[in-house]
């Protein structure tokens, strides 16, 4: 497993060994040993799946407030999304800075996103499948987000001139 560290300290990509044969394939996706020696040291509590069945669908950019901040481990079973996080530790030197990534069912990257950081995706094909681990629990109460097209952070979403799919909570989120 490699584990690539990104510009935004913290937030890491993960390549996992993937080995394939005939069969088909097969690979590890969390080992808290690896984890922890690569400075990823969290205790995951819950596991999330969404399907998308549509392309161009925007989910996020959320978050939970403190104290029940969540790291995530994300990766992508089926389909492809193009995955943002965005930096909104005060005081950190990368704060409002965001950063994407494609997973796909084909790559098997995941992405690592510590405590401090809004999360969201868009989809790139119909019928995407995300899985995810978070190491807190949900809370209606602290769940919290930005808006997906803010224009201070500047996400470039591929969206190809198409009008995103978005929730009505995601299009009522406020600006940062």
């Amino acid at each position: 497993m490699e584990f690539i560290k990104t510009d935004l300290s913290g937030l890491t990509l993960i390549k996992p060994a993937v080995h394939s044969d005939a069969r088909g394939f097969f690979l590890e996706t969390y080992s808290a040993p690896l984890f922890q020696a690569a400075g990823i040291d969290c205790v995951f509590v819950q596991d999330n799946h969404s399907r998308s069945l549509q392309r161009n669908v925007i989910r996020g950019l959320h978050f939970q407030r403190p104290p029940f901040e969540q790291s995530k481990l994300v990766r992508v079973i089926r389909g492809s999304i193009f995955d943002v996080a965005v930096d909104i530790r005060r005081g950190s030197a990368t704060y409002g800075r965001w950063l994407g990534s494609e997973l796909s069912e084909r790559n098997f990257d995941m992405l690592f996103v510590p405590r401090g950081f809004a999360h969201g995706f868009c989809t790139l094909e119909e019928g995407t499948e995300v899985v995810y681990k978070v190491d807190s629990v949900y809370s209606r109460e602290h769940d919290a987000g930005i808006i997906w097209n803010d224009p201070s952070i500047g996400v470039d979403w591929p969206l190809g001139g198409a009008e995103p799919v978005l929730s009505d909570k995601d299009r009522a989120l406020p600006r940062f």
